[in-house]
């Protein structure tokens, strides 16, 4: 008697993102975890701000919660701002994800005249007594014999011919 043949069943692929779907738990909207969700107020951005301004960065992504200096601002469909952290770094943010500071306090930082910077006073050095420098000798340099000029010998230059090609034999010797 002849034996049917199984279906091949094969591991899921090692690609597959998708969970596995339980049984008669129902149709469920699955939301892949790499898709972006738009802000639909991202468009109206935010107002009032003005280059040189401190912001802190809101929202997730690249330097998030950083304080941040306003370079640039640019206008379009969605408004952004080109900012720089304090750590120097720069990005380009939209308005809705920024966060007005107030400005640096004067106070925190010390004017210059009031910071003295400390007077470092070092002994004098003596030179040392009786150090005579080396003398050194280098032996003279013959030049190589590829910097040599050569001179070609009588009768052995070879005439150039006009016309590249096989050596012409006169008839004589044929």
């Amino acid at each position: 008697m002849a034996t049917r043949k199984r279906k091949t069943t094969y591991p899921p692929a090692r690609t597959d993102t998708k969970p596995t779907q339980r049984p008669g738990a129902g149709p469920e909207t699955y939301v892949r975890p790499t898709v972006a969700t738009i802000d639909p107020t991202a468009t109206t951005g935010k107002a009032g701000f003005a280059i040189g301004d401190r912001v802190r960065i809101t929202g997730a992504g690249l330097y998030a919660g950083e304080a941040a200096i306003i370079e640039r601002l640019t206008t379009g469909v969605i408004p952004g701002a080109l900012v720089r952290t304090e750590a120097g770094r720069t990005r380009q943010v939209r308005t809705v994800d920024l966060d007005r500071l107030p400005p640096a306090a004067a106070a925190s930082v010390q004017p210059a005249a009031a910071v003295q910077p400390a007077v470092v006073v070092e002994p004098p050095v003596e030179p040392p007594a009786a150090v005579q420098p080396a003398v050194v000798v280098e032996p003279p340099v013959e030049p190589s014999p590829a910097a040599k000029p050569t001179a070609a010998k009588a009768g052995t230059a070879k005439p150039r011919s006009a016309k590249p090609g096989p050596a012409k034999v006169p008839a004589a010797e044929v």
